[in-house]
């Protein structure tokens, strides 16, 4: 299976910044699928911040309703009333996998939400605990047709990627699902479970401490953020080529002055330096894009993924 590049690669514009009139009249909640201490979760903290400030100072609050693949979370925003005061901070897993990986889901990714801005990409790698007696991919493998070896999830990402490597590498592998990334990583660490395909962003402090080791990243280039880190792609796994996104979306039916105002202000953010800078610390690559990019986007990831999860041998369940 190849995983191709191009459909993971939608150019990211800048929004063109004029001034809305609407602003908040009370805090804004953003709504994350993933649980404290994800890379989500960090992601969704800074933006408030930043965001919040170009809103003329507005509040922002984040509800981390973590479960059920983000489906929970997901549902939560699809009943909010469409005022720009309740906002989806979510990823791939829910806008991307989801439809390939559930036999049912109540929401549709496009039609019920308002596409606000891309924020960027998540770079994950594959990663094993202190004591997993490997060193690269191809010991990592070795060992899994030796002995039943397991891998961690808690994202749509990390089973989709977990899967693959299993199937490219050509060994066989015992998924282990967590409603979300922090108790995942804290199992590898213990030993409970051997490895994880992660984002660097809960993660990043782990590996620089000796604590995880991180065998790969699953993009099809080096990351800049962790340059060092060879791809599972140069590492015989020819064609792997996964990034996971992250977007800001609002309820289906929002005012489209609401939109604009939302969307203004994140080009905003976007055009600040600080932006990328504060992210990338947390392994995060920033990025924004108009509302019609991102719909387009969230259209083309659907099929990328499904080819993707399909090539992988997943069954929806």
């Amino acid at each position: 299976m190849m995983l191709r590049r191009s459909l993971l690669a939608v150019p990211l514009a800048v929004p063109a910044l004029a001034q809305a009139e609407w602003r908040p009249q009370r805090p804004i909640t953003f709504v994350v699928p993933f649980a404290a201490g994800s890379g989500t979760d960090a992601v969704a903290r800074i933006l408030a911040q930043m965001l919040g400030a170009e809103l003329g100072g507005a509040a922002i609050t984040v509800d981390n309703r973590a479960g059920a693949n983000g489906t929970i979370a997901a549902r939560a925003v699809t009943q909010a009333a469409p005022d720009g005061h309740t906002l989806f901070v979510t990823t791939n897993t829910t806008h991307a996998a989801n439809p390939w990986l559930m036999r049912r889901l109540d929401y549709d990714p496009v039609a019920d939400f308002t596409p606000i801005s891309r924020l960027g990409n998540f770079v994950f790698w594959l990663t094993v605990g202190p004591s997993a007696p490997v060193r690269d991919l191809a010991e990592f493998l070795a060992l899994a047709k030796t002995r039943q070896v397991s891998y961690a999830s808690g994202n749509g990402t990390g089973i989709v990627a977990g899967a693959t490597v299993a199937r490219m590498g050509g060994a066989t592998m015992l998924h282990v699902p967590y409603r979300s990334t922090p108790p995942a990583i804290t199992d590898v660490l213990a030993g409970r479970v051997d490895s994880i395909v992660v984002d660097l962003t809960p993660t990043l402090g782990h590996v620089r401490d000796g604590r995880l080791r991180a065998l790969g990243v699953t993009s099809g280039q080096r990351s800049p953020l962790v340059p060092e880190v060879p791809t599972l792609a140069e590492q015989g796994l020819a064609g792997f080529d996964l990034l996971s996104f992250c977007i800001l979306l609002g309820p289906a039916r929002m005012d489209p002055a609401v939109q604009a105002a939302l969307s203004g202000a994140m080009g905003r953010v976007g055009a600040k330096p600080e932006f990328r800078a504060r992210l990338a610390e947390v392994g995060f690559d920033a990025g924004v894009s108009t509302p019609g990019e991102l719909e387009a986007f969230i259209r083309t990831q659907i099929a990328a993924w499904g080819e993707m999860i399909r090539g992988a041998g997943i069954e929806p369940e």
